[in-house]
């Protein structure tokens, strides 16, 4: 990394397709991991290749994941000293006058760095916080404290982030200088994930009201 704000440029984090499109500055990295709900992530478990989808919670230039303690992916993180996690959001297809020159509007991220299971139990309720806060935020001071056999059960990763970058393509279709004078349409398809209305739990015990933060997730756009 060089000056705290940018990762270094190196063989492993390098974009070499649509190299334009790329940013190594953490203020870019971090925007794309706020904004996704699930990432890949990605390591070898016994000379196989594995790829998982994990919710997570970012603090810093750190990740926090998490699953059940004895998930395979769990051990298999906490047993190596690298891996891979990637976060992509499509934000609309681009539908030029080619199928070649067709393609999508897309923020993503793809960090790598050494996985350790947090034993300390400060930290790991730490990180469980994180976590929760990423996806319905407020909610930890809303709910119940978490049990102790819970937080026993449940496996906790912290990802600390060596190296990144992340590809950011919008904007209008590029086509060949050509084909701009084909009458035939093109443009981009806006795509967004948005949250619908909340759908009560049938086995809630009389009339309860949403609290706020549940209410705040209504028609949230990521």
């Amino acid at each position: 990394m060089t000056g705290g704000k940018d990762f270094e440029v190196t063989a492993l984090n390098k974009v070499r397709q649509v190299s334009e499109a790329a940013h190594y500055d953490w203020e870019t990295v971090h925007a794309v991991l706020d904004a996704g709900l699930v990432c890949q992530v990605a390591l070898i478990d016994d000379d196989q290749p594995i790829i998982v989808p994990m919710t997570y919670g970012r603090s810093g230039n750190r990740l926090y994941l998490h699953g059940a303690r004895k998930a395979r992916v769990i051990k298999a993180l906490a047993a190596h000293p690298k891996a891979c996690a990637h976060v992509t959001l499509c934000d609309g297809i681009v539908i030029a006058r080619s199928t070649f020159n067709s393609s999508m509007n897309y923020r993503s991220a793809t960090v790598f760095g050494k996985p350790t299971l947090v034993e300390d139990s400060d930290e790991k309720l730490a990180a469980l916080e994180i976590i929760s806060e990423h996806l319905v935020p407020g909610r930890w001071r809303e709910v119940r404290p978490s049990l102790d056999r819970e937080i026993k059960m449940t496996g906790v990763i912290r990802f600390d982030i060596e190296s990144a970058s992340a590809k950011v393509a919008a904007g209008p279709p590029e086509d060949e200088d050509e084909d701009y004078q084909s009458a035939v349409w093109a443009g981009v398809l806006p795509l967004a994930l948005r949250a619908g209305e909340l759908q009560a739990d049938p086995a809630l015990p009389g009339p309860i009201d949403p609290s706020e933060a549940c209410l705040a997730l209504q028609g949230k756009t990521y």
